[in-house]
């Protein structure tokens, strides 16, 4: 049996085959960027106006009386400033005009109509003004074939304008792997049946599908039944045509838990079985190397109950499934915990912030079988093997799935 930190170490030396897809750029939200994005031009493309107020030649401008000759509207062509003691009245987001070079604000201005002409007065200290104030100039953020985003970043709606400011209609991405979530277990039925008395609805199937989906990753689910023939026949099929197995249920030591033996027949290379944990002590993780490639097929065979299928999945599957660069989070304990066994104890627990601390309380149910407990949680406290007793305060890991 090996320790939780060995068995993380272990599944992340091992990834399956990527390839990259295009997608629509809507679609792309959430999947790893598989193409660098560079600039079509530069960024802003022109002299971008930040403010609605007037605009003018900074040089000999008299603040008291400026004529306002024109608008300047977003959108429209650029205009030219024909007298250098006049001003153009400016919306945000327009160019700006020629022979102008700053902008001031409408609320620091006055503008009056004399003699059936605008004239405009800057009613704050012409001191407080300087050349050039809230113009975004022509390629200040970026210049034209500058690279703005890199391969290998995980896409969100910040990235998605980016790409939309750059005319990105279509964005090659890496393909999300071809995962099968496998239910197994006689006493099982699916969700649209009414369960006899000895039996009960499939979850966790669906759990980790839902978890999949947060990361437009799409599963594709499957029942077996415990009977070794079923096993054999199905898996070496499932096997074939998928990158990712997750399996719930068959792992532990029950007289019909045979996905251990069978996987084993199937090629699979065991890499552990048993982790010094709780919940999820019977974790079993594989791996099936691919002909003429690189790659192999990852096999995660989850304990079935449902509080330890869903701590294992959260902590050793999905960082690798979902291509997530190892992320820790740390929260302060906000109640003691005693755990006696020398085992890696992952609490579910609800956390809050206060006085700037994340804080978390640990729930401490009836049990892996306990999944309604989890709608209360947000994530499993880490705490240690190396002892028993854990107080008020102290700084532990913390898995979050919510």
């Amino acid at each position: 049996m090996i320790t939780s930190q060995e068995a993380y170490q272990i599944i992340q030396q091992y990834t399956f085959p990527q390839q990259n897809e295009k997608v629509a750029l809507l679609s792309s939200r959430g999947r790893i960027l598989a193409e660098s994005i560079t600039a079509d031009r530069d960024f802003p493309p022109f002299n971008r106006v930040a403010m609605d107020g007037i605009a003018f030649a900074f040089e000999g401008i008299n603040p008291a009386a400026i004529l306002v000759e024109q608008i300047q509207f977003a959108g429209e062509t650029q205009k030219q400033l024909q007298n250098t003691q006049a001003c153009i009245e400016i919306m945000t987001g327009a160019i700006l005009p020629l022979g102008c070079d700053t902008v001031v604000r409408y609320e620091d201005i006055l503008i009056e109509e004399i003699e059936g002409k605008k004239v405009a007065k800057i009613t704050i200290p012409f001191e407080e003004i300087t050349r050039g104030q809230n113009v975004h100039r022509q390629g200040s953020d970026k210049i034209a074939g500058q690279t703005l985003l890199e391969a290998g970043i995980r896409i969100s709606p910040a990235e998605i304008a980016v790409m939309a400011s750059v005319g990105k209609q279509e964005v090659q991405v890496v393909a999300s792997p071809k995962v099968a979530v496998i239910s197994t277990g006689d006493e099982l039925v699916d969700i649209s049946v009414k369960p006899e008395s000895h039996q009960i609805r499939m979850s966790n199937s669906y759990m980790l599908a839902a978890a999949l989906q947060t990361w437009n990753i799409e599963a594709q689910l499957f029942h077996l039944t415990d009977d070794p023939e079923v096993l054999t026949e199905k898996l070496t099929q499932i096997l074939e045509e998928h990158d990712v197995i997750l399996l719930s249920g068959g792992v532990s030591a029950g007289k019909k838990d045979y996905v251990p033996e069978i996987l084993a027949q199937l090629g699979v290379k065991k890499c552990f079985h048993k982790v010094a944990q709780k919940p999820g002590k019977p974790f079993w993780f594989g791996v099936k190397d691919i002909e003429h490639s690189e790659g192999t097929k990852l096999v995660f065979a989850l304990p079935g109950n449902p509080v330890s299928t869903f701590l294992c999945f959260c902590k050793y599957a999905l960082p690798v499934i979902a291509q997530q660069k190892p992320r820790v989070e740390q929260v302060s304990l906000a109640k003691e915990v005693f755990f006696k066994p020398a085992l890696t104890y992952f609490a579910p627990a609800q956390v809050y912030f206060e006085n700037g601390k994340m804080l978390a309380i640990p729930f401490e149910g009836s049990g892996s079988a306990d999944f309604a407990n989890l709608t209360n949680c947000d994530g499993f406290v880490e705490l240690s093997s190396e002892k028993s007793h854990f107080e008020i305060g102290e700084i532990v890991n913390f898995v979050r799935f919510r």
